[in-house]
């Protein structure tokens, strides 16, 4: 993978996390922040950005996104690993990414 193809994946990642976390935020503002760890002021600064605004931050060269992972969780998937069921929750999540990033760039 080069250096074009990285960044391409990370403009695509940050507008899939950008509008993720607008749409958690306008559904369930209080859990959204718990879940993004941001405060009232930026979670009103995410819900508020134009679909411009979005896509001219996800433009960065950096990755807008952590990841947090709660150990009880990982241990849980360890030892009661389900592949179908992981297997069709990421597929989902996938494909309600991609439609997302489609309904922005149209």
């Amino acid at each position: 993978m080069n250096a074009k193809q990285i960044h391409e994946e990370i403009k695509e990642t940050n507008l899939s996390f950008m509008l993720l976390a607008q749409q958690m935020i306008r559904g369930d503002k209080a859990s959204a922040m718990d879940s993004f760890g941001v405060n009232e002021e930026m979670a009103d600064l995410v819900a508020g950005l134009s679909p411009a605004q979005m896509l001219k931050m996800s433009a960065s060269n950096m990755l807008l996104c952590c990841f947090q992972f709660d150990e009880r969780v990982l241990f849980s998937m360890v030892t009661d690993y389900k592949k179908d069921v992981l297997r069709s929750k990421a597929g989902s999540l996938a494909q309600q990414a991609k439609r997302m990033a489609e309904a922005v760039a149209a």
